[in-house]
């Protein structure tokens, strides 16, 4: 098992930044593979971004540039520093844990879910 615990969301203007943080505990962090994911009212959960252990990343086209997420293996935080936010942006935003060390872009790879923390961008 692992416990991932989101923290960081909250209410910003757009063109604003925020840092989200995952704290996971459990197992052996560097086994997994770490995404976030996000999921608008009305709207299907969506990819943002996911990180092996040896930091290699990807990232949905709507976010790159302006996302970068980061993992500490030391400390079994991973975060996502967001930047020039928009309105668009506005959704409850999930840490995922995929056992092994492949990227996934697709919510179905991730056995290990947070209980996400909000995330709202005014313009």
């Amino acid at each position: 098992q692992v416990q991932l615990v989101e923290s960081g969301g909250g209410l910003v203007q757009a063109g604003d930044s925020l840092r989200l943080s995952c704290a996971a505990s459990g197992r052996t962090f560097s086994n997994y593979a770490m995404g976030w994911f996000r999921q608008a009212p009305g709207k299907e959960r969506e990819f943002v971004a996911a990180i092996t252990w040896t930091t290699i990343a990807i990232y949905a086209d709507s976010v790159k540039g302006r996302f970068t997420i980061s993992r500490d293996n030391a400390t079994n935080t991973v975060d996502l520093q967001m930047n020039n936010l928009k309105p668009e942006d506005t959704a409850s935003y999930y840490c995922a844990a995929r056992n092994g060390a492949t990227l996934s872009s697709s919510l179905h790879q991730y056995g290990y879910w947070g209980q996400g923390t909000q995330v709202t961008v005014s313009s």
